[in-house]
């Protein structure tokens, strides 16, 4: 079943956000991933919604969701992530 992470980010410095914006989608490719939004807050149409950017990545499954998460190269540039910005990472099974 179809899979995805949804991140919800304030960015708190846009350098480093850059930096690790740019070196996510090579450690999706090994897990069959799909980057399928990346996009800044346009406007809450209902309720608040405190972050700035969200992003949504599409898996083949949990296991690839689970797989890349835990892998070497996406937990390397996690370091980068926590200085670059707040993220809440959540993941989904697509119902289809």
């Amino acid at each position: 079943m179809t899979a995805y992470v949804i991140g919800n980010i304030t960015v708190k410095d846009p350098e480093k956000w850059a930096e690790y914006r740019s070196q996510v989608p090579a450690t999706l490719v090994p897990w069959g991933a799909e980057l399928v939004l990346r996009g800044n807050q346009a406007k809450a149409l209902s309720g608040q919604y405190r972050h700035t950017d969200t992003v949504v990545i599409r898996f083949p499954d949990m296991d690839a969701v689970a797989g890349w998460h835990n892998s070497p190269a996406y937990q390397a540039l996690v370091p980068l992530r926590k200085e670059a910005a707040d993220v809440d990472l959540v993941s989904f099974e697509g119902d289809e």
